[in-house]
C-alpha cells in the first residue's frame, strides 16, 4: 500500500513538473521587442497576403477584405505605434475598384511586396487589421 502512494505522489510530480517548465521557459523568453522600423509613404511592404471575409453595413453584405502580415512596422506621426508596443504587424488593403480586386484574388496566400502610397492606424470597430493602407500598388519582382 505504501508503495502505490509513493507511485502515485511521483507521478503527480512529474507532471507538475513537466506542465510548469513550459510556463518557466515562456516567461524567461519575454524579451521586450524594439519598435518595428518606419514606414512611409514610397515604401515597400513584404508579406502573406491573406483574404478575410467580412460583413459590412446594415443588410451585413459580405465584402473581401486582404490583409498583409508582415514584421512590425511604425507609421508616421501623428499615428506612431498605434497603442501597440512595437506597431502594427498586420495591414488591411482597401481596394477601390474591380481590377484591383481581381489582381490580389490571384495572390492570396502568396508572399507579396505592395508599395504603401497612404497608411494609417485601424480605429474603427469593422476593421480586423491593426493598420490600413488605403492607396497602394502591387510591385512586381
Amino acid at each position: 500500500m505504501t508503495t502505490y502512494r509513493f507511485g502515485v505522489r511521483l507521478s503527480f510530480a512529474l507532471l507538475a513538473v513537466t506542465l510548469a517548465s513550459p510556463c518557466a521557459i515562456a516567461q524567461q523568453a519575454d524579451v521586450p521587442q524594439k519598435p518595428g522600423k518606419p514606414i512611409h509613404a514610397g515604401d515597400v511592404l513584404s508579406g502573406e497576403l491573406s483574404a478575410l471575409r467580412v460583413r459590412a453595413g446594415k443588410q451585413g453584405k459580405r465584402v473581401a477584405t486582404y490583409q498583409i502580415t508582415s514584421e512590425p512596422r511604425r507609421l508616421p506621426a501623428p499615428n506612431g505605434l498605434c497603442n501597440l508596443e512595437t506597431g502594427p504587424e498586420t495591414f488591411q488593403l482597401v481596394t477601390t475598384s474591380d481590377a484591383q480586386t481581381t489582381q490580389l484574388k490571384r495572390l492570396v496566400g502568396k508572399e507579396i511586396s505592395v508599395k504603401i502610397d497612404e497608411v494609417a492606424c485601424a480605429q474603427d470597430a469593422g476593421q480586423v487589421s491593426e493598420a490600413i493602407v488605403t492607396k497602394w500598388s502591387v510591385v512586381t519582382k
